[in-house]
C-alpha cells in the first residue's frame, strides 16, 4: 500500500485553539468519527496547541485531499466558529516504507514531550500514545526498507 501519508495542518494565524480541552476532544471525535465511517484509516496522530500530525491511509476511493478536507472541514463545521480556524493548506509526506512509517510514528508520540508540554509522550491526552483510542495498525503493504549492509 502506497497510499499512507504523515500530515500537518495548522490553525489560521496559529492561535492556540488545542489548549482548550472541549475543542482537542473535538478534533479527536471528528478523526475517529470519519475513520469509523470508513474514510481512512487513522494509524497515529498528536493534536498540538495551534496544529495536528497524523499518519492517515485514505480509502481508496478517498483522495487524500479529500480525506483532509473530512478532517478540517468536519471540524470546523461543528465547532461553528465565526472565525477562520485553519490555514488554507497542510503539508504531507507520502511513507516510502516501514521505517519511514516508524520515524514519522516517533516524530508524532513525541511531539509534546520536544514541546515541554509532558514528560512522557504516553501522559499527552490528546494523542493517540495515550492509549486511549483504538488504532489501526501499520498498512501491511508498506515495503521493508532496505538495509544497504546486508550482503
Amino acid at each position: 500500500m502506497d497510499r499512507t501519508f504523515f500530515i500537518t495542518s495548522v490553525t489560521a494565524q496559529r492561535r492556540a485553539l488545542f489548549q482548550r480541552t472541549a475543542a482537542a476532544d473535538l478534533l479527536v471525535d471528528v478523526f475517529l468519527g470519519y475513520r469509523d465511517q470508513g474514510k481512512y484509516l487513522i494509524h497515529e496522530f498528536v493534536i498540538m496547541p495551534d496544529h495536528f500530525h497524523a499518519l492517515i491511509t485514505p480509502a481508496p476511493e478517498i483522495s487524500l485531499e479529500r480525506a483532509v478536507q473530512f478532517i478540517k472541514g468536519g471540524f470546523s463545521f461543528r465547532l461553528k466558529s465565526s472565525l477562520p480556524v485553519w490555514q488554507a493548506s497542510f503539508t504531507n509526506h507520502r511513507i516510502r516504507d516501514d521505517e519511514d512509517f516508524v520515524r514519522h510514528r516517533e516524530y508524532i508520540r513525541m511531539n509534546p514531550v520536544r514541546a515541554g508540554l509532558v514528560r512522557k509522550q504516553e501522559d499527552y491526552p490528546h494523542s493517540s500514545a495515550s492509549g486511549q483510542c483504538a488504532l489501526d495498525p501499520m498498512p501491511q503493504g508498506l515495503k521493508p526498507s532496505l538495509d544497504c549492509r546486508q550482503t
